[in-house]
């Protein structure tokens, strides 16, 4: 790719004058600029970098593989559609991720019906006898899937995709508090659920 002569903003959180940039940062930088100048093939780059978290973001939220994958396919066409605005203070990550929730969430709203069979391939472990571990998964599910949407999607970016408060209030668009008391309510909620799935049996 032809280098590009950039310039930050000093006030820049990202690509400030007061702390290191990384050569991973600056060349996601400079895919960013090309992209917004029109490069689709800087575009496709970004969707590379990114996919695979915004897929397991999408995937916390609506639990589906096909809602997943279209969630993440109508995010970046969003983000895309919105490079122009894209503030050179933010990181693009983060900014990405954030459209591919919205566009999740809005998934999720539409869509009446819940298929209870599936979760997020994390959630199961190789060294697990494979029936137990499909009745885990059934169990959990049916368990989630009783979750409102944004608690069911803070518990999973936290406990299975590793995100920390602060990155999944940004993603969600709510308070790092509310991200915390939103996971401590969605924890007592599942352990109430399967405690009556257990006592079913």
């Amino acid at each position: 790719m032809t280098s590009i002569a950039l310039s930050f903003p000093a006030a820049s959180p990202v690509m400030g004058t007061d702390r290191p940039v990384s050569a991973e940062a600056l060349e996601e930088w400079e895919l960013v600029l090309s992209a917004q100048a029109g490069d689709h093939t800087a575009f496709a780059g970004l969707v590379h970098r990114h996919q695979r978290r915004a897929y397991a973001v999408a995937r916390s939220i609506v639990l589906s593989h096909d809602d997943a994958e279209d969630a993440v396919q109508e995010g970046f066409l969003h983000a895309f559609r919105a490079l122009e605005r894209f503030r050179p203070e933010q990181a693009f990550g983060a900014w990405l991720h954030r459209i591919v929730a919205n566009a999740a969430l809005d998934i999720a709203r539409r869509r009446k019906v819940r298929d209870a069979d599936e979760l997020p391939e994390t959630l199961s472990s190789p060294h697990r006898d494979p029936a137990e571990a499909g009745e885990l998964r059934a169990r959990l599910a049916r368990a989630l899937n009783t979750l409102g949407e944004r608690q069911r999607a803070v518990i999973v970016l936290h406990d299975v995709e590793g995100y920390k408060h602060a990155e999944i209030g940004a993603l969600l668009g709510i308070p790092e508090g509310t991200a915390r008391s939103d996971l401590h309510h969605a924890r007592a909620h599942l352990r109430r659920q399967l405690s009556n799935l257990r006592s079913e049996k």
